[in-house]
């Protein structure tokens, strides 16, 4: 038996997906009659390659179009991939989208985010691509992880850009939905798969080694993170330092963030010595390993005030916006303040990869922190807000966290969170671990008249989880809201 694990850990990444499009029909044959043998040997494969997943129509119809007589699951697997990029890109210059874009203001602001959203897609998609290429025995659970959530981000990216249609006076939010509408079967159905190989992997009792945190933090931080989290901002050799009153390299954040190498493999710490920040900060995807570090959560604001009454589309109102994967964020205080009339008005958005957050304040009212995609965890921060204001679509850790409510307007309730996982495949949460649920001083006495619920459905297949948590008496007795 051991020799046989050691056979099926020794084959490549795209033999293993043919296992399980193998295991799949196999299985499926048992509880059906044999496949009609005039069928041919393209349609045959394609059928038994699309039986996982839950768009069966979308899948055979888009590969058998392009398949070769011979196609095998490996050919199929990349032709898949390929499509579903050429659907993205083809919605990107969505024609009515382009025209109806011209008459309103605020659909043009929207297509631009779609644009912008719609590369981060093709992107993760490409490095799912690249990862099947470099597969080893020695990473297969990272391996597994990474596809997840690459896929799953493509899913939530796709949704997002219709999303920011909402509030525009033409109909060019239903014609992208209907644009992007097979990219994102197409991308379910890759996911579908790769779960279906993970659960095969799963019922061979192979020895791989998961875990969820290691030594407190995710198993992604590296040991040169976790040691740098550790160190104090004295003990710290930061490549640039920011400081208002000029006794750094620079004064403002976004002269430091300009000075970052792209991709770099090496953390770049930029220390943000205490003052207040009037800055929106903007982290692009190319800025990798970057590590702000501020005097403390009381001491080093960074502060901005967009929000969506006054023009601004939610996913630009973020004061701090964070993509490049990587990020750390350590004794930092992000802020939106806005207030709560002027509704949707995120602090923080972040997409960054196997991100961390360390000793921070996030303060806002609605939207305050949208953990869009990704993995991202949180450890000892304090998040603050009304409606919905731990929202988004990220494998998200909070751990020792206070959450606090603050008082809403007064035809409104609090919603700690709204996950926005749209597909059953996708690898999303957020995980509330060892936190406090509490209100804000000034909320408290209104508590019972405007109340607090820990979170609700955005999405069809949202899901929250709250564990070993403090519960403070603010929360309504029905503990979740069903609106969705």
């Amino acid at each position: 038996m051991g020799n046989n694990k050691v056979a099926v850990l020794s084959i490549s990444a795209i033999v293993l997906v043919a296992v399980v499009a193998t295991v799949a029909v196999t299985v499926s044959n048992r509880r059906s009659q044999s496949a009609d043998p005039q069928l041919s040997t393209s349609v045959k494969n394609v059928q038994d390659f699309c039986r996982p997943t839950d768009y069966k129509e979308t899948c055979e119809n888009t590969l058998s179009s392009v398949a070769g007589p011979d196609a095998d699951p490996k050919e199929l697997l990349n032709l898949a991939f390929n499509i579903t990029v050429k659907r993205i890109k083809d919605a990107i210059d969505h024609s009515t989208v382009l025209s109806e874009a011209a008459k309103d203001p605020s659909t043009s602001e929207a297509l631009e985010n779609c644009r912008e959203l719609l590369d981060y897609a093709i992107d993760d998609l490409r490095r799912s691509v690249d990862r099947l290429g470099d597969f080893s025995v020695a990473n297969l659970d990272k391996f597994l992880d990474d596809l997840k959530i690459w896929l799953s981000a493509t899913i939530t990216y796709q949704e997002t850009c219709v999303d920011g249609f909402e509030g525009t006076t033409t109909d060019a939010g239903e014609s992208m939905r209907k644009t992007l509408n097979s990219s994102s079967e197409l991308t379910s159905n890759i996911l579908a798969i790769v779960n279906n190989f993970d659960d095969t992997l799963s019922s061979l009792n192979l020895p791989i080694n998961r875990k969820l945190l290691a030594e407190g933090y995710p198993s992604y931080v590296t040991p040169g993170k976790r040691r740098l989290l550790a160190t104090s901002t004295a003990d710290l050799k930061p490549n640039v330092v920011v400081a208002q009153d000029g006794s750094g390299d620079v004064k403002t954040i976004g002269e430091a963030i300009s000075r970052v190498p792209n991709k770099g493999a090496d953390v770049f710490i930029i220390h943000i010595k205490e003052g207040e920040y009037k800055e929106k900060v903007h982290i692009n995807k190319s800025s990798t390993n970057v590590m702000f570090i501020g005097d403390g959560p009381t001491k080093t604001k960074i502060t901005g005030s967009l929000n969506y009454i006054d023009g601004t589309r939610t996913f630009d109102t973020a004061t701090v916006a964070v993509v490049g994967d990587g990020f750390v964020g350590k004794d930092l205080w992000i802020e939106n303040s806005a207030g709560a009339a002027k509704h949707q008005a995120v602090a923080l958005r972040v997409q960054s990869d196997m991100s961390v957050f360390y000793n921070c304040r996030i303060d806002g009212y609605q939207d305050t922190l949208y953990v869009h995609t990704h993995r991202q965890f949180y450890r000892d921060c304090t998040i603050s807000g009304t409606i919905d204001f731990i929202f988004g679509d990220a494998a998200s850790i909070f751990q020792n966290c206070l959450i606090l409510a603050r008082k809403p307007l007064d035809n409104q309730q609090n919603i700690v969170t709204a996950q926005g996982r749209k597909m059953r495949q996708q690898a999303s949460a957020i995980i509330l671990h060892n936190c406090t649920i509490s209100a804000d001083p000034a909320y408290y006495d209104f508590r019972t008249k405007l109340p607090t619920f820990l979170g609700r459905p955005w999405k069809m297949y949202s899901r929250t989880f709250i564990l070993q948590s403090q519960i403070d008496d603010l929360i309504h007795p029905d503990g979740f809201a069903l609106v969705r």
